[in-house]
């Protein structure tokens, strides 16, 4: 009866896949709210046009790609982000789907805008595919996919 029992509690000790990748349910909960917030802070730097949060949180590797289909890189965005004549009224990051693989999140989440571009309105949303690697600095952005949604417009 003990070797059973013996067996059978190092057989549960060695199956990784009783807990989320091999982690405590507390921690896998910080890592969650690490990831959400990053996505609310996303939204927000935009909004202020703050390429700051973007040198700091984005991988040097960091590659997008946008909503025209445009492939463009860290620097790329840097750029865009300092140079941007858009004016946000809002900018909100919603529907916040994070999918954890070992040191890797993948998000899913809606982002809707409202603002003031080249003097114009605007509304639109976009739903955006992030990823993160978790490192030696924390969890930083390497790749963007933005795909946007049909019928706002201006």
């Amino acid at each position: 009866m003990k070797k059973i029992f013996l067996c059978g509690f190092v057989l549960l000790l060695a199956c990784p896949s009783m807990f989320p990748q091999g982690k405590p349910t507390d921690e896998m909960e910080i890592e969650l709210q690490e990831i959400v917030n990053l996505e609310h802070e996303t939204v927000r730097a935009l909004q202020l046009n703050n390429a700051t949060f973007f040198k700091r949180i984005y991988s040097d590797d960091f590659i997008a790609t946008t909503a025209t289909g445009q492939a463009i890189d860290k620097q790329t965005l840097v750029n865009n982000i300092q140079a941007a004549s858009v004016k946000y009224e809002t900018f909100v990051a919603s529907d916040i789907r994070v999918r954890f693989y070992q040191e890797t999140a993948v998000v899913n989440a809606l982002w809707s805008s409202r603002g003031f571009s080249k003097g114009r309105h605007f509304s639109k949303q976009s739903r955006i595919l992030h990823v993160y690697i978790n490192g030696q600095h924390g969890w930083r952005a390497v790749a963007t996919q933005e795909t946007a949604l049909p019928g706002l417009g201006e």
